[in-house]
């Protein structure tokens, strides 16, 4: 039995907490995941997983040699990350989650920049405005934006984006163009953003000096997607808020019209995650440092 392959292997179950589930990220047969799992629990002399039929549990002896076995594995990847470091050569696969918006305007079309830098990196990209699970879906790190409620993570700032409140200039002749965010409660119609985890329309922020607004309207429209969002806005189906970076070349272009300019909402703070138990190799730090890269290159 390779003993190293077994307990990379246990701690994905534990995590993924289903064999399934712990198969499919480690791109192995569900039997071949079975086999080194039960190859260790007969090495170790101890019983360290209850299994169900659709779950599985950790038992004492199991949480205590995951513990170790997760920090053992840890030191091994700091070690081969150090050398990988030194050489400037990091290498291997590198799953990265992040919203629609964010990837199609500013991370995949500077990703053959990225690539032709770092040659040695096989990215696989989960792309949605669902939040997914780090853990269970075996996540390096994601890209989330607003801000991270979940204490259990490691957070670090990489950029901000400004907003913008626009509609089209044939939206803006039939209906007029608002001065004040109150008014976006009257006969305008809004195109809402709905939260992609509640189906909530998520509320209009404005500010302005030291007064600062929220506004919750009855929508025209709610998408659930952030590039839907901003493309009901360019068909003119309502006023929408939405960010800089989709936007922009629209405004130039004059197919959108900026309203309500003096009321700027503060800019959105965005965040890449992963877990706190989770090595960081060098491929996810030069990945976190090119991200805050592109986005020290958007308007704030």
């Amino acid at each position: 039995m390779d003993q190293l392959l077994a307990m990379r292997t246990f701690a994905r179950v534990v995590e993924a907490g289903t064999f399934t589930k712990a198969a499919d990220s480690l791109r192995m047969p569900k039997a071949s995941v079975t086999k080194l799992v039960q190859s260790l629990e007969t090495h170790l002399g101890v019983k360290l997983l209850q299994r169900t039929t659709r779950h599985v549990s950790v038992t004492a002896d199991g949480a205590s040699y995951y513990e170790k076995a997760t920090r053992l594995l840890k030191d091994l990847g700091d070690i081969d990350s150090s050398f990988g470091a030194a050489h400037g050569t990091p290498r291997g696969h590198l799953r990265v989650d992040m919203g629609s918006s964010v990837a199609t305007r500013i991370i995949v079309p500077a990703l053959p920049e990225f690539l032709a830098r770092y040659p040695g990196i096989q990215l696989d990209l989960g792309v949605s405005d669902r939040h997914v699970n780090l853990i269970s879906d075996n996540v390096d790190c994601v890209i989330r934006g607003g801000p991270v409620t979940d204490l259990s993570m490691v957070a670090r700032q990489v950029g901000k984006a400004a907003w913008v409140t626009c509609a089209t200039p044939g939206y803006l002749a039939r209906h007029g163009t608002p001065r004040h965010p109150s008014e976006l409660e009257g006969d305008h119609r809004v195109v809402s953003y709905l939260s992609a985890s509640t189906g909530r329309a998520m509320a209009m922020h404005f500010s302005r000096g030291g007064e600062k607004l929220e506004i919750r309207v009855r929508h025209a429209v709610g998408v659930n997607e952030s590039n839907a969002h901003f493309e009901a806005g360019l068909a003119g189906l309502g006023i929408i808020q939405t960010f800089d970076y989709l936007a922009r070349a629209h405004i130039d272009s004059g197919a959108l019209v900026p309203v309500l300019k003096t009321w700027q909402p503060a800019p959105y703070p965005f965040y890449v995650v992963f877990p706190p138990n989770r090595h960081l190799s060098n491929r996810v730090r030069v990945f976190i440092d090119w991200i805050a890269e592109r986005f020290s290159l958007q308007p704030r």
